[in-house]
């Protein structure tokens, strides 16, 4: 990071996510530097080791200040990353669920296709687990039902509360247009069919 013609240099700590300690060459910056960004919001805060009392107690108020951010944003406190949106997510809305179809041949050679959702999560870093429930055996709504109380029990035990709205939350009408457009007939529900092929 250079800051009008200064080279300052950001050393990540591991111990405090999304808090790092900034010193500068130039010896004027010196301080724990804050960024807490949450679902489009952001909380930034410099806090300089010679105005809150030397280095230690910047880091004691910098986390305390990262630990509120989180509270008022809605964030987990976890020193994990919290996905809220991507890719796979776009047909449900939803992270972390998602409408597949898949295509399996019988005994006979025959290809059929199984439709359902699958919840995917990471029990722990560097770990993915997934889990499906089938629309073929439960109907459209029943499957998305349970798929999503799945979802929101993983979130429950990964950040100690569920990210995603209760399920009674979504309104009829919203559900009904979110299986809409998830299905693969409908033009972003078939392209997620196409590319999962």
């Amino acid at each position: 990071m250079t800051t009008k013609g200064r080279k300052t240099e950001i050393k990540p700590q591991e111990k405090h996510k999304g808090i790092s300690r900034i010193d500068s060459q130039d010896g004027r910056t010196h301080g724990w530097y804050v960024r807490v960004f949450f679902k489009g919001e952001k909380r930034v805060k410099l806090f300089s080791d010679s105005v809150h009392g030397g280095r230690e107690k910047a880091l004691e108020k910098a986390i305390r200040f990262r630990n509120k951010a989180e509270k008022e944003l809605g964030k987990p406190r976890t020193d994990r990353i919290v996905i809220t949106a991507t890719k796979r997510s776009k047909t449900t809305g939803i992270v972390g669920l998602r409408r597949r179809r898949e295509k399996a041949a019988t005994k006979s050679g025959e290809l059929r296709y199984r439709e359902m959702y699958e919840v995917w999560w990471c029990p722990e870093p560097n770990k993915v687990a997934k889990r499906s429930v089938s629309i073929n055996k439960y109907g459209e709504e029943e499957a998305f039902r349970r798929a999503y109380m799945i979802r929101r029990k993983v979130e429950r035990d990964i950040y100690g509360k569920a990210i995603s709205p209760p399920y009674t939350q979504i309104g009829a009408d919203q559900l009904a247009l979110l299986m809409a457009s998830t299905r693969p007939d409908s033009a972003e529900g078939s392209q997620e069919v196409e590319q999962n092929r």
